[in-house]
């Protein structure tokens, strides 16, 4: 088993260096692979509403034998139920599906700007915080001016803004923004799903290099600049692979290297997408 190191966010609690994402995973498939990631060594693990796949999540985490104190377990909250009332029921059922007394990390999905009733989300968040329902709060494809609107209207910054982020999109000023607030930057799409990332030859002369594969380049880079990645796998070997990251290290070159040209948005522009 692997073991990972952990980041202690702003509320004091901790968060593994790098999770394991579900999405596009159905019930069945995000069991068996949720299970066999708790067996390599994953201790964080990311769904959500949206994902339909928090049932056979917790159905993992309930057989997997590892003692639940140790795992870190997020959600999210979908745009449809936005709302400071419609915030508490959707908690209440996605514990249900997940099968726990607690979640861990609870994030609002998208902010939904146009709706605008994001800041009504995060006073239930706030509220099931302190009712000891859920460890830590954040957000998730939040910009700046989002975060400081939570943070002007309730006072309570996010633990975690969990964005896309990969070479093609480093995100260097948010991460320098959630430096500057001590909110964690967690990356979804790490490998940049979809692209030709992991064909680039900056990433293949970096992996090279370092005797690696372009995924472990890539997450390390992740790591090293105090990001969380989430990596999406189903299959044991790769899964493996993806954790094992921390044994080496990217020189300030290499990192470099790897932040490429043109940025490149893969997924929704958190200004203007709409998910629900």
């Amino acid at each position: 088993m692997i073991g990972i190191p952990a980041h202690t966010l702003n509320d004091g609690t901790h968060l593994p260096a790098i999770g394991l994402g579900t999405w596009p995973m159905d019930d069945a498939e995000a069991e068996r692979a949720v299970r066999d990631a708790l067996g390599i060594g994953y201790r964080l693990i990311d769904t959500a509403v949206n994902y339909r796949n928090e049932t056979g999540v917790g159905r993992a985490i309930a057989g997997s034998g590892v003692p639940r104190e140790e795992i870190v377990v997020t959600t999210k909250l979908p745009g449809r139920h936005h709302g400071y009332a419609e915030t508490l029921a959707s908690f209440e059922e996605s514990r249900r599906r997940l099968g726990l007394d607690r979640v861990d990390l609870y994030l609002i999905h998208w902010p939904l700007p146009r709706v605008g009733r994001y800041v009504e989300s995060w006073k239930a968040m706030i509220r099931l915080r302190e009712d000891g329902l859920v460890r830590s709060i954040g957000v998730s494809n939040f910009t700046r001016e989002h975060i400081e609107r939570l943070e002007k209207e309730t006072g309570v910054l996010p633990a975690v803004n969990q964005v896309e982020m990969h070479p093609l999109l480093p995100q260097r000023e948010l991460r320098a923004f959630h430096e500057d607030k001590g909110v964690r930057t967690e990356s979804w799409s790490p490998l940049g799903r979809g692209s030709r990332l992991l064909e680039d030859p900056a990433v293949l002369e970096v992996a090279g290099a370092l005797g690696v594969t372009p995924a472990q380049a890539v997450l390390r880079w992740h790591t090293q600049l105090g990001a969380v990645p989430v990596p999406k796998s189903s299959d044991p070997v790769r899964q493996r692979e993806n954790l094992d990251v921390l044994g080496f290290e990217l020189t300030p070159a290499q990192l470099q290297a790897l932040v490429l040209d043109p940025p490149q948005r893969l997924g929704g522009d958190p200004d203007t997408h709409e998910e629900f």
